[in-house]
């Protein structure tokens, strides 16, 4: 059985660069939003409070954020994490080893499609964010945390092969 497409060495590589200028991005827009982003807000009432303090420049600012650079991140680094967890598991668990990633990035989508429902005033969603973001954070340490432990193990099997 072969290893899944994001398994190979510079699929890892180009997503998790990605990931990484993504995440940079995030800093280049900030300014804009002035205050915290609304990913980064775990409940929908402190959601709608936070998007009640935005001017509308800071809405737009946010809106495209979330839009261009907040759906570029989640699967940048869902790739990422996806890729090492399938790169590192045995063959036969690979494509099973992607799914919690693959939750993750599904999850921070739908975050992000009620963020910017609410940014652009097209619905009261954020009570979603209740739910969704606990989550969203929960499945990306368990997908970080699985692909940690399968490179571990991955090393481990090295090291006692090559004794």
């Amino acid at each position: 059985m072969s290893r899944p497409f994001l398994a190979r060495l510079p699929v890892i590589a180009i997503a998790g660069i990605a990931m990484l200028a993504a995440g940079a991005c995030f800093g280049l827009t900030a300014p804009a939003i002035d205050g915290t982003l609304l990913d980064l807000i775990w409940t929908g009432p402190a959601a709608e409070a936070r998007l009640a303090e935005m001017d509308q420049a800071s809405r737009t600012a946010h809106f495209w954020t979330t839009l261009i650079i907040d759906t570029a991140y989640p699967l940048a680094y869902g790739a990422f994490l996806a890729g090492l967890a399938a790169r590192f598991a045995p063959a036969r668990f690979a494509r099973l080893a992607m799914v919690p990633a693959a939750l993750v990035v599904l999850l921070d989508l739908v975050e992000n499609t009620a963020q910017m429902m609410a940014l652009k005033g097209a619905g009261d969603v954020l009570w979603l964010k209740t739910f969704v973001t606990p989550a969203k954070f929960g499945m990306f340490a368990a997908a970080a945390l699985l692909a940690g432990i399968l490179g571990l193990l991955a090393l481990a099997r090295f090291a006692l092969r090559n004794r």
